[in-house]
């Protein structure tokens, strides 16, 4: 009785461990990204906010796409968390492909 007691609740804890809903953000930034280091400052403070799971940047489609745990964090919590770094982000669809605009420079890059 004690062995099928312990296995059920074994059980029951692995089916509420694995039960995570993942969720996935797409945005689009301003100022936009435009380089290496534009990615590397996104995903270096993203990473930090509860919940997400994986992070991928795309400067080709002007998009960073988040994974999150739904359970920790919202989309409205990961908007405003651009925000602490000096970008806004507006969710966009998953496969947009926002055009770069080319008179808009480089924030993180120092001017010739």
């Amino acid at each position: 009785m004690r062995k099928s007691m312990l296995m059920l609740l074994s059980a029951f804890v692995a089916v509420c461990a694995f039960g995570k809903e993942i969720r996935t953000l797409v945005v689009t930034t301003e100022p936009q990204m435009h380089c290496a280091a534009c990615e590397k400052r996104i995903k270096d403070n993203i990473r930090f906010e509860k919940g997400v799971k994986k992070i991928a940047t795309s400067i080709e489609n002007q998009t960073v796409t988040i994974q999150y745990d739904a359970d920790k964090n919202s989309p409205e919590n990961l908007l405003k968390a651009f925000e602490k770094f000096g970008y806004t982000a507006r969710k966009v669809e998953a496969d947009a492909k926002i055009p770069l605009n080319p008179d808009e420079e480089c924030p993180l890059m120092p001017m010739k």
